[in-house]
């Protein structure tokens, strides 16, 4: 297992490390109001999202019938993926306190909700799999409707919410971003392969 915040790591890590704690304590300290204060908090849970999902799982299923519900499949296994190899390959190779379980870091810094995991920190499940979904339902549903790039403001808000509380390190979430975006890519070539690009019947085409 590899331990992050050591001194054994070579300089360029080191720096890293430091430009990492210097934004993260702007987000989480300086770069502040109320608003976010009430908001980012709520943002990070499933449920607040729940008409989201529905909206898609109708959209898709009424849209594309039958192939519409291999995509929800495809949907679902993209975040099952995400968060396997996040939450247990790579929390299982690199370790990192989360701030909020730091003991240098936790007297300084703001935490905005009830509980600290004490799991690795990086990398951010969160971000890794929105990313991850974000991706998929962006690359599989571009052709139809140039407003599906919202949902990775949907997956930035999430993921930022993650530093904002304290619960993350930008480069925790920034690490896992990548990393969903590059599974989101991958179920989305094995769903083309296997299934094809989603059409819309002629009437919907007209209005997308």
């Amino acid at each position: 297992m590899i331990l992050l915040e050591t001194d054994v790591h070579p300089g360029l890590i080191q720096g890293i490390l430091r430009a990492d704690h210097w934004l993260f304590t702007r987000i989480n300290g300086e770069w502040t109001n109320p608003v976010f204060d009430a908001v980012f908090p709520f943002l990070r849970e499933s449920e607040l999202w729940v008409p989201f999902y529905l909206f898609l799982l109708v959209f898709i299923t009424l849209n594309f019938a039958r192939k519409g519900w291999f995509w929800a499949f495809a949907l679902i296994m993209t975040g099952v993926i995400g968060d396997l190899v996040s939450s247990h390959l790579m929390k299982e190779l690199v370790f990192r306190l989360r701030p909020c379980q730091d003991p240098v870091m936790n007297s300084t810094i703001r935490v905005l909700v009830n509980y600290c995991p004490m799991s690795s920190s990086f990398t951010s499940s969160h971000a890794c799999n929105h990313f991850a979904a974000a991706t998929f339902i962006y690359a599989t549903l571009r052709h139809t409707s140039r407003w599906w790039g919202i949902v990775f403001a949907w997956a930035f808000l999430i993921s930022y919410a993650q530093i904002y509380v304290g619960v993350h390190y930008p480069a925790d979430v920034l690490s896992g971003a990548i990393l969903g975006c590059l599974i989101g890519l991958g179920v989305n070539l094995l769903f083309r392969r296997q299934f094809g690009m989603l059409t819309l019947p002629p009437y919907n085409r007209q209005h997308a």
